[in-house]
């Protein structure tokens, strides 16, 4: 078995940051009215900045796969070229189209040369499982180095235009053209980016982090679908897809839009992140005191006090200063989130060898969790 390291890191954030008195100006108003949950849920997730992939008209300024190459691009030097990659590995919630896959799509327009592809999906722990993708095949021995990246284009998921049908529609049958809370919940918490790491079996440059061990868990054996899209959610619990709904009510119901079951999250999220990294930390022999720092992804500022109790009651929380988060910054990029909020720890000119950074990304999706545990050398 080799050894793995995180020799490089880069982020792609498109156009200029938005405010938040500036979001509807990009993702436009349902029904010609604005939105009465706006205000409450940013008070809440306290993200003052984010970053969309659209113009003001809401046009496409990138593809998915553009931030995703964009974000590639400056891992590539004069000792490590395009040519020299072996694996590429992306993941992402919201690629721009159901085939090929999105790795295949980002590797079409690297134009390199042959190299073995995976493509991660999922929600928010795509990112993660993309670069445990990497991990394996660098740790293994397949491969000698690998890229993985994690994405997000959800602007043009969540453009007033792709709801404005069932408001229409809610309005001819007499009824309020309210969007439902778990689809316009989601419109302000979500933001376009992409992050790259590139994964290599022996340290190089000024820094590089040796990845010790990652671990993934996941709870929908025993717990409903929480975040979705293309299908809904019916009074049994159960998901029906795309496909089983006529293209009429595609546009009438929103199916293709993505919702969150917002009782669900507040009662499980914070419970079954608790339990797994308790169980991941307990696998793997190591205390908070080993930890240097502790980077959770984490959607909303709301969870944050949560969350540290819920690691408190597992004896394993950890003292503020070891915390590090960008959320307030970059908003919630989904899978891409671990890979901003590292690439800025590793740009900060903070860590020193030796230090230990254990990085914790909770999916809500069904319930999934992912953690990686890396060195600084």
């Amino acid at each position: 078995m080799f050894e793995v390291y995180i020799t490089k890191a880069a982020k792609y954030l498109p156009n200029e940051a938005v405010s938040n008195d500036e979001m509807e100006a990009y993702l436009g108003l349902i029904n010609d009215t604005a939105s009465k949950a706006r205000r409450i849920i940013l008070r809440n997730n306290k993200i003052t900045s984010r970053y969309y992939a659209v113009d003001k008209e809401g046009k496409s300024t990138h593809s998915n796969a553009e931030l995703t190459k964009n974000a590639i691009l400056p891992l590539f030097d004069e000792n490590f070229t395009p040519q020299d990659l072996e694996v590429l590995s992306c993941g992402t919630s919201t690629p721009d189209i159901f085939l090929p896959s999105h790795a295949a799509m980002v590797h079409g327009l690297l134009k390199n040369k042959s190299v073995e592809l995976n493509s991660s999906t999922g929600v928010c722990c795509a990112g993660m499982n993309s670069l445990k993708f990497g991990f394996l095949s660098i740790k293994s021995g397949n491969s000698k180095n690998a890229i993985c990246t994690g994405s997000e284009k959800v602007s043009t998921w969540l453009n007033a235009q792709k709801y404005n049908h069932e408001a229409d529609n809610l309005k001819s049958l007499e009824e309020q053209p309210i969007i439902a809370f778990k689809k316009d919940f989601l419109r302000w918490m979500l933001s376009d980016g992409a992050g790259a790491f590139l994964l290599e079996n022996k340290p190089r440059g000024p820094i590089s982090l040796k990845i010790e061990w990652m671990e993934a868990f996941s709870y929908a054996y025993e717990l409903e679908t929480c975040m979705y899209a293309g299908g809904d959610k019916l009074e049994n619990g159960e998901i029906k897809g795309w496909s089983d709904y006529s293209p009429e009510q595609w546009l009438n119901e929103s199916v293709f839009s993505i919702k969150q079951d917002v009782k669900l999250l507040d009662e499980f999220i914070l419970a079954k992140g608790a339990q797994s990294m308790k169980d991941a930390m307990d696998k793997n022999n190591i205390k908070s005191e080993d930890i240097t720092y502790f980077i959770p992804h984490v959607s909303s500022n709301f969870f944050v006090e949560g969350l540290k109790k819920g690691l408190n009651e597992k004896g394993i929380g950890m003292s503020d200063d070891k915390w590090f988060m960008n959320l307030s910054r970059v908003g919630n990029v989904g899978s891409a989130s671990i890979y901003l909020a590292l690439e800025e720890l590793m740009s900060s000119g903070n860590l020193k060898k030796g230090d230990k950074i254990l990085l914790s990304v909770p999916e809500s999706g069904r319930f999934s969790f992912a953690y990686a545990y890396l060195t600084v050398c």
